[in-house]
């Protein structure tokens, strides 16, 4: 009988024990925190690095490629608009053509051979008469030389060259200079089968004479 109860009171102290220390488990506050441990906020900040003055976004990198293409595209179009101008500029030609001169003593004509360079075929008249105006030789004198050609054109479909030219006072000549200047010009403009006729006005007039001594026809045609 006696064993049985104190068999009792045993138990009973090892249970009031143990809800006693359970109690203090429960109650007791958490370990603290080791002030070394970084928090998960900081350790994402820290894995991108700080953008400071003088450092340019990442996103600058594809502005700048966005830059060359733009640029490197313009220069592209440029060639292209200069590679199509230079196709559409006709082309340079050359053509040596008789030239008719005089001789210093104003005795007769005299032919020479000049090249002339040109891009469409008004320019072919325009230096023609240019190469009138210039011999280039002592012994070569021009009857045209300082008359100046104001305006020219030409007529494709009847072959009519139009010519509006002013004479100085310096520039006139006699009757025998002023029959070899007409001459001068109709067998060197006459050399071009696409010319029929000429037609020569001073200062926009047509004028019965070009410097006073012979008779000026309008136009002059051809075999004439």
């Amino acid at each position: 009988m006696n064993k049985k109860i104190w068999c009792a009171v045993l138990l009973s102290a090892v249970m009031i024990v143990g809800a006693g220390c359970g109690q203090k488990a429960k109650t007791a506050p958490p370990p603290p925190a080791s002030a070394s441990e970084p928090s998960s906020v900081q350790a994402d900040e820290s894995t991108s690095p700080p953008v400071t003055e003088g450092t340019a976004p990442d996103d600058s990198t594809a502005g700048s490629n966005s830059g060359n293409d733009s640029s490197g595209g313009t220069g592209e179009t440029k060639g292209e608009s200069t590679g199509e101008a230079a196709k559409d500029q006709p082309s340079f030609q050359k053509l040596t053509i008789d030239v008719y001169y005089t001789d210093p003593q104003e005795m007769e004509l005299k032919k020479a051979q000049k090249e002339i360079s040109y891009q469409v075929p008004l320019e072919k008249y325009v230096e023609a008469f240019k190469a009138l105006q210039d011999s280039g030789s002592t012994d070569l004198v021009p009857l045209w030389g300082k008359i100046e050609l104001t305006k020219m054109s030409l007529d494709t479909d009847t072959g009519l060259l139009h010519m509006d030219i002013h004479i100085p006072d310096e520039a006139r000549l006699g009757s025998g200079g002023e029959q070899f200047a007409l001459d001068s010009l109709k067998q060197t403009m006459f050399q071009f089968d696409e010319i029929k006729a000429i037609d020569i006005l001073v200062d926009g007039q047509a004028v019965e004479s070009l410097m006073g001594h012979m008779d000026l026809d309008h136009p002059i045609k051809r075999g004439e």
